[in-house]
Order: C-alpha cells, then sequence, then structure tokens
C-alpha cells in the first residue's frame, strides 16, 4: 500500500510512539525520511 512512498512518523509520548508507527510504516513498504516521538501539550 505504502510501497516507494517516503513517510514522515510523529508520534506521541502518552499514544503511539514514532519508532511503532515507522516499524508499521516499513512492514508495508514505505521509507521512512524521519522519525520523532514528541510531547503534545
Amino acid at each position: 500500500m505504502l510501497k516507494d512512498r517516503l513517510v514522515i512518523a510523529l508520534g506521541e509520548r502518552d499514544g503511539i510512539s514514532g519508532l511503532a508507527i515507522a516499524a508499521c510504516a516499513t512492514a508495508a513498504g514505505a521509507q521512512v525520511a524521519f522519525v520523532a516521538t514528541e510531547c503534545f501539550v
């Protein structure tokens, strides 16, 4: 589904982390360009 797409994975500290989003995107065929987990208050 995401084959040959670039993904920026922005996660939330109290929710889903950026690394988890990146792992899902990679499993779907995407290339992860940037990963971050931030605290959005």
